[in-house]
């Protein structure tokens, strides 16, 4: 049987996380060859090592310009173009509006908006240039969905993610490059003790209970999991998504409908 991502390069960028191990090991396992990028070198060199010669590991700050052209000449002088990326690099923070810095407001929207849109543009010109199309997935998050009164800012970079999903899918379809988004619900993992940790902090709560009220809270019945996202990414990166363009898809438990 033929797998659906063999003789593809991919770019997944937020590699080193859970999310990011979750997709490459999905992508291996379809024939893909992965570029493992984060900002921490080590981490993305542990996640490729799992994989053998079919991943390798790069450093990659998507907040810098400088930093993703030098990414993409690493891709194309590694595996010789590129196929696929994942734009999975993200970062959180949240505070009450009153108390929301400039700080936390540079930081969220640097990786969360401008690290999607120019590695996204990257990309696309190096897919443009080769002639053979191309697919781009953009992590979004029920976030981006609807307001929280702690997360403002977090909410409008994701907010934005699904909107540039949008554009780009829209611009980018006449060179058979297909922009489509995944918006995860509530992820177990590191992020989500992050989270916890914070509304503990703003809430007043123990630690722990706001990761069990919101597992409790999806129709579903529990967080979500990097293995419940991979089968969505590997259907936007293969041919069965030809016809997908500019569409964002909750991989939620149910949280969300639209």
């Amino acid at each position: 049987m033929t797998k659906r991502l063999q003789g593809k390069s991919a770019l997944i960028t937020g590699g080193g996380g859970g999310i990011g191990r979750a997709f490459a090991r999905a992508y291996v396992h379809e024939g893909a060859t992965v570029a493992i990028a984060d900002i921490d070198l080590d981490k993305a060199n542990e996640v490729a090592a799992d994989f053998g010669d079919a991943a390798y590991g790069l450093a990659l700050d998507v907040s810098d310009r400088t930093s993703i052209d030098r990414a993409m000449d690493h891709v194309l002088q590694t595996a010789g173009g590129l196929d696929i990326l994942v734009n999975n690099a993200g970062v959180f923070d949240m505070a009450p509006i009153i108390e929301i810095t400039e700080a936390s407001y540079d930081r969220l929207f640097g990786v969360n908006v401008y690290g999607v849109l120019f590695t996204l543009q990257a990309a696309a010109r190096v897919m443009i240039k080769q002639g053979r199309g191309g697919k781009i997935i953009n992590m979004a998050s029920q976030a981006g969905r609807r307001g929280e009164a702690l997360v403002a800012v977090y909410c409008a970079t994701k907010a934005a993610v699904i909107s540039l999903t949008q554009s780009a899918g829209l611009d980018l379809i006449k060179h058979q490059i297909n922009v489509n988004g995944i918006s995860p619900g509530v992820v177990d993992g590191a992020l989500w003790d992050q989270v916890d940790a914070q509304f503990a902090r703003h809430e007043k709560r123990p630690l722990g209970e706001k990761k069990r009220l919101v597992g409790e809270a999806v129709p579903h019945g529990r967080m979500g999991t990097a293995e419940d996202m991979a089968p969505m990414a590997v259907f936007l990166a293969s041919g069965d998504s030809d016809y997908v363009v500019a569409q964002t898809y909750n991989v939620d438990g149910g949280n969300c409908m639209n």
